[in-house]
């Protein structure tokens, strides 16, 4: 399933929820990469938090631990802006 899908069933849980229970609720789910896949319950064990108070600290810890594979390609990105202080790309004029 997609990583939106497993993460929406992170909102069907009863919290405060520790990251062992929702392990043993939904550790087998396995999320779907364009290039491979791995278990709800192995991204929830890198979250690295004890107890999620709702489901929105557990939704935005999962997809913070997420692997490189959900991400595409790594340190890319076509939409961001240049950051302040930072000279970006020359302009381009078509």
């Amino acid at each position: 399933m997609t990583l939106r899908t497993a993460t929406d069933l992170l909102e069907n849980a009863t919290y405060p929820a520790t990251t062992a229970d929702l392990r043993a609720t939904y550790g087998e789910v396995r999320i779907e990469h364009p290039t491979g896949e791995e278990r709800l319950g192995d991204v929830l064990e890198r979250t690295g938090d004890d107890e999620f108070e709702n489901a929105t600290a557990a939704v935005h810890a999962v997809y913070g631990s997420v692997g490189q594979d959900a991400i595409g390609r790594v340190g890319y990105s076509d939409r961001d802006p240049t950051p302040m202080g930072v000279d970006g790309p020359e302009p381009v004029s078509f």
